[in-house]
This record gives structure tokens, C-alpha cells and sequence, in this order.
């Protein structure tokens, strides 16, 4: 009877074992009319996503300066694809800036808690220039979420990007026609 040795695990092959699937997923939106740095200028405003995302009741500041990577911000308020109507409980995140670089016009963020069940959320937040407009990109990975489908997270960032963008254009609009107003 032939013996079988046992292999050695290699740190990459612990690392592989160990390691959750994850979810990962993007979203774009295309502006006209617009410039990139229009748009970055409301990204980069950390502590300023309760303004553009839609069901976001609350973002505060609770550590650091909005823009400095190692920020924290509360959010809440928010509805999920999965929540029923009836649904008492409010969702809420506390996100954390990991990277922003404004010449790319690009920040990185993670969730480091909250009741949504997001374990490993990481995204990345890029605003991309294109003839006459720019483009807003959302990447994002995550471990599977309980009670959740991938395609509903792919649908949750897919509209608020959505929203997001439209309510930014809407807000450059009404400045641009105000400027121009008053000058006449």
C-alpha cells in the first residue's frame, strides 16, 4: 500500500484557502455638457454624499478632514434593494477614505462598519474626462451579502450613480444660468 506524503502549503496557497469570494462590480455613467473637474470637485467632498446619493438622509464628518485619506464618515438613511417597506431599522455605513488623488480624480474608500451586512467593501470612485463631458466610473468589491444577490448591489450603486449624476449636472446647469443671469 503506497503511502501519500502531504504537500506543503505555500504562503500563496494559504493565502488562495483562506481567502472569501468576492463580489466585484462596476458602474459608469456618461455626462455631457460638463467638465471632469466640475464633477471631481463634488467627489472629492468626502463628507458631501448625502447632497448626491439618493435615500442618503445623513453623511457627517466623524474623524479627520473630508479629503485627508484616513477620514471617517457616518452615513444613514439610505434604503437597500433589499429592504421591505415596512422596515423600521435604518441603514446606516461608516466609511473610511483610503486614497484620493486628484490629478487622476480618483478617491478609494472602504466601509469599516455598519448594520448592511458589507464585509470587505472596498471601492473606487474615478472620474474620467471624454470629449464634451467625462465619464463617472464606480468599481467596487465586497464579500457576498447576506440576504443579498450580487445583481442587487450591481443595481444599488448602478442608480445612485445614476441619480448622482444627474443631480450634479442639474446643479452646474442652475449655476451656469444664474451666472449668466446676473450678468445681463
Amino acid at each position: 500500500m503506497a503511502s501519500v506524503q502531504p504537500q506543503q502549503m505555500t504562503g500563496d496557497d494559504r493565502q488562495k484557502k483562506t481567502q472569501r469570494p468576492k463580489w466585484e462590480g462596476k458602474a459608469c455613467e456618461e455626462l455631457t455638457g460638463v467638465q471632469p473637474e466640475q464633477i471631481w470637485r463634488f467627489l472629492e467632498d468626502f463628507f458631501g454624499l448625502n447632497k448626491w446619493f439618493p435615500t442618503l438622509t445623513t453623511c457627517i464628518p466623524i474623524q479627520g478632514i473630508s479629503g485627508q485619506p484616513g477620514c471617517l464618515r457616518f452615513c444613514a438613511g439610505f434604503k437597500t434593494p433589499v429592504d421591505k417597506d415596512d422596515r423600521k431599522i435604518v441603514n446606516w455605513t461608516k466609511q473610511k477614505l483610503l486614497a484620493i488623488n486628484s490629478e487622476e480624480m480618483s478617491l478609494s474608500y472602504s466601509i469599516v462598519d455598519g448594520n448592511v451586512g458589507f464585509n470587505s467593501y472596498v471601492s473606487t470612485v474615478t472620474v474620467l474626462p471624454k470629449e464634451n463631458g467625462c465619464y463617472v466610473e464606480w468599481k467596487y468589491e465586497v464579500e457576498p451579502v447576506k440576504g443579498w444577490k450580487s445583481e442587487d448591489l450591481d443595481n444599488f450603486i448602478s442608480t445612485g450613480l445614476k441619480v448622482m449624476a444627474e443631480r450634479m449636472k442639474e446643479a452646474i446647469q442652475a449655476y451656469e444660468i444664474i451666472m449668466q443671469n446676473s450678468r445681463s
